[in-house]
């Protein structure tokens, strides 16, 4: 019997600079959107996570998720750029496909790699996370991973800067 392999690929994680192009496009009507992008790329939060957010989740430093995968709760810092009067628009009134399609757009308008999705977004958090010299361990707790194993592949998602580092050493 021939074992087939799986190929694990690396997470596609949104950059900085990418992810200000795609705020850049949004358009000031569509703050659900801005809001959205913002709570994940700046916060972590699966979309589902999002969608769930209630006024009372959030204080003035950090957001509290009681409703996320696997019933585990954590608690995640305030993004940068949240403003207070995004609170008035929590819990947010869309439904997850219609976000999906407002991200492919924006980011198809931003001309970001086509292969994203929202997901990206929280892909880009734990990996901004990690290069920025969060420990590892805090990070797991931030996404509300229960086995560091999961959080560990965003050590591996910029090769970019592996390469980099190499390049300066040698």
């Amino acid at each position: 019997m021939i074992k087939k392999r799986i190929i694990k690929k690396l997470p596609k994680s949104v950059r900085v600079d990418e992810f200000k192009e795609l705020i850049r496009r949004i358009p000031n009507k569509d703050i659900i959107s801005k809001i959205s992008f913002l709570l994940s790329y700046g916060s972590g939060l699966r979309i589902s996570e999002v969608l769930k957010l209630k006024k009372e989740d959030i204080n003035k430093d950090s957001i509290f998720i009681s409703q996320s995968k696997y019933g585990v709760e954590r608690v995640v810092p305030i993004p940068k750029g949240w403003r207070k009067e995004f609170i008035k628009y929590i819990p947010l009134d869309i439904k997850i496909r219609t976000l999906q399609r407002r991200f492919k757009k924006y980011s198809i308008e931003a001309k970001l790699n086509p292969k994203y999705s929202f997901h990206s977004l929280r892909h880009g958090f734990a990996t901004r996370s990690l290069e920025s010299g969060i420990p590892i361990n805090q990070v797991q707790l931030l996404l509300g991973h229960s086995n560091i194993a999961t959080t560990s592949i965003y050590i591996k998602a910029n090769p970019i800067d592996a390469i980099k580092s190499y390049e300066e050493l040698f």
